[in-house]
């Protein structure tokens, strides 16, 4: 089905016909039309157009008003203030509008006519290593983010940067190959799976052994020391335990995201050891060129504008004194990669801002080298800090990383809790509870990080996440479900749009708010900003309970044709809050 075009631009695109025609040096300008408390919209621009014309803007304000001739569509339009303009709606042009975008399983959202191919990098843990609260961030918001991008027509490709390789690495080989069975699982037959906490178990006790080693004994260490020069040659029996440190890494990540409810694909990782290739040409590309120079030794690129504390500028360091290469190599051949094999016109980084600085010169030297230009361009979706309650980074009270894994579990069992709380009225069976826990559990941790803005630090508070009053994922899923359960309850009356009715204010304010739902997937799209998105339907909750406050659907029974159409806002609320909550990747259970 076609797209349907908002209340808001059908009427943007009448105020902006009637100001060209009145005044016609302004063709083409925008009216400026915002959703208003004193109207349904109001239009702001005609002062600054008047300005620039000199001329009256109380007069021109008339003069557009009339050129616009009352409608179906618009009902009302006054000349308010110094020129601004409100416009009230005609009840049946917001049911009819909300008809033709409940027809079909995008609700009328049109796909974005400029919508290009997208390398997203988010969810990048590291081999070896345990994932802490600190990796949450980047894989909530990466992945909301991919959902927000395809849907909008977005070609996207997901990349999942692993630190897979390093130093480290000699030492975890070395001592996998003078202790083979450390890798080894007890449940070893093929047939029985290895859990993500038994993989990890496994690799903390080999690290913290092979640590305790390294540093210890001279002679392992010289040995791990060469076991690193035969990894990065490429040495046949190295490569395959390193592959098994990868291997046993991905069987916890894995389980991680399965907890987090989301879909990591094998084929989209790939780490740092992916680019392994192009390390040395991406080199020789940027030094031939001019972009990087030789300083000391390593190969640098200088920016006037990032000097460090004693004023000398900050270099970007792609290779080292000793040969060997830094992350900014790495990155660099990622976005070689990127751009021209993957054909990628948008590069998005979900990393913290910790590592502004670090990506604004590669990025800087990627535009020097013509790998990112006009056409091609790389953002870093910077997010903030996880904090406590008492708005320091987040800690156990022993003062370490809090683990993932822990996090995520006792936040289902806080949402288990409150899910239980409510299960006798609803008659909910035992596996309902537990089902319903872990999408409530999850759902509270994700909304509780996409509410707010990315680049904002926030705090992790699990108390206000499962709580049914306030912003939170539990009151937008108790919000689905309450509507589930109207229509239910609806019996032989059926959800059906009456332009012909007039509309209760309460009825107004929810049907101009689903209206808005393309328009602000396309704002969170193009400012890749999952918290508006999390806002708008917050609001739209708000709203339906102030309308189910209001307007009785069931009982006390209204007038059929009135029922009908309350069922029909109803519906398309509940359609509308499970789609935005699908886009953030939290589920919405029919019965809470």
């Amino acid at each position: 089905m076609a797209s349907v075009p908002s209340l808001a631009s059908s009427v943007h695109q009448r105020v902006a016909d009637a100001l060209a025609s009145a005044l016609p040096e302004a063709g083409g300008a925008d009216p400026l039309l915002r959703r208003s408390d004193r109207a349904d919209f109001q239009a702001n621009g005609i002062l600054a157009l008047a300005k620039k014309a000199k001329a009256n803007p109380r007069e021109l304000a008339a003069t557009v008003v009339g050129g616009i001739a009352l409608s179906d569509l618009i009902q009302e339009i006054e000349v308010s203030g110094p020129g601004f303009l409100n416009i009230t709606i005609t009840d049946k042009a917001i049911i009819e509008t909300l008809a033709a975008r409940a027809a079909d399983d995008r609700l009328g959202v049109p796909l974005s006519p400029t919508a290009g191919t997208t390398v997203i990098d988010y969810a990048q843990p590291n081999v070896a290593k345990e994932m802490h609260v600190g990796h949450l961030r980047s894989a909530v918001i990466g992945a909301a983010m991919v959902e927000i991008l395809e849907f909008t027509g977005e070609k996207v490709i997901r990349r999942h940067h692993i630190g897979d390789w390093g130093t480290q690495f000699g030492m975890l080989i070395q001592y996998l190959l003078e202790h083979p069975h450390e890798l080894d699982h007890k449940a070893a037959a093929d047939d029985i799976e290895v859990s993500g906490e038994e993989a990890m178990s496994n690799l903390n006790r080999l690290y913290k052994a092979s640590r305790a080693l390294f540093d210890s004994n001279e002679e392992f260490k010289t040995r791990a020391r060469a076991r690193v020069v035969d990894l990065q040659a490429g040495e046949p029996e190295t490569l395959a335990l390193w592959q098994r440190f990868v291997d046993e890494s991905k069987i916890y990540f894995y389980s991680v995201f399965n907890k987090l409810d989301m879909d990591i694909q094998d084929a989209d990782v790939v780490g740092e050891s992916g680019y392994n290739d192009m390390l040395a040409e991406t080199c020789k590309l940027l030094e031939d060129s001019g972009v990087a120079v030789r300083s000391n030794g390593a190969l640098c690129v200088f920016f006037d504008e990032y000097k460090g504390q004693d004023g000398n500028p900050t270099p970007l360091i792609v290779q080292k004194s000793d040969g060997g290469f830094g992350y900014a190599a790495t990155d660099l051949s990622a976005i070689r990669d990127r751009v021209a094999n993957l054909k990628a016109d948008t590069l998005i980084y979900v990393v913290d801002a910790r590592q502004s600085l670090h990506f604004k010169m590669v990025f800087e030297t990627a535009r020097r080298a013509g790998w990112l230009n006009d056409e091609v361009k790389a953002v870093q979706l910077a997010f903030g800090t996880v904090l406590g309650k008492d708005g320091k980074p987040f800690k156990t009270r022993e003062g370490e990383t809090v683990r993932l894994v822990d996090l995520l579990d006792e936040a289902v069992e806080r949402a288990t809790a409150v899910v239980r709380e409510k299960a006798a009225k609803v008659g909910l069976s035992e596996e309902e509870i537990v089902e319903n826990g872990q999408y409530v559990g999850i759902g509270a941790v994700k909304y509780a990080d996409l509410s707010t803005s990315a680049a904002r630090d926030y705090k992790f508070d699990l108390d206000q996440m499962v709580s049914l009053n306030g912003d939170t994922s539990v009151y937008l899923q108790y919000a689905y479900a309450r509507i589930r359960s109207i229509l239910r309850k609806a019996g032989d009356r059926e959800p059906a749009a009456h332009p012909e009715l007039e509309l209760a204010p309460a009825e107004r304010a929810l049907g101009l708010h689903l209206d808005g739902f393309g328009e602000l997937l396309s704002e969170a799209a193009a400012e890749h900003a999952p918290h508006k998105l999390a806002a708008y339907l917050y609001q739209l909750s708000s709203l339906f309970t102030t309308f189910y406050d209001q307007c009785p659907v069931i009982k006390p029974e209204p007038e059929q044709v009135v029922a009908e159409n309350r069922l029909f806002l109803c519906d398309l609320t509940a359609r509308t809050l499970t789609k935005g909550m699908s886009l953030l990747g939290i589920r919405t259970p029919e019965r809470l």
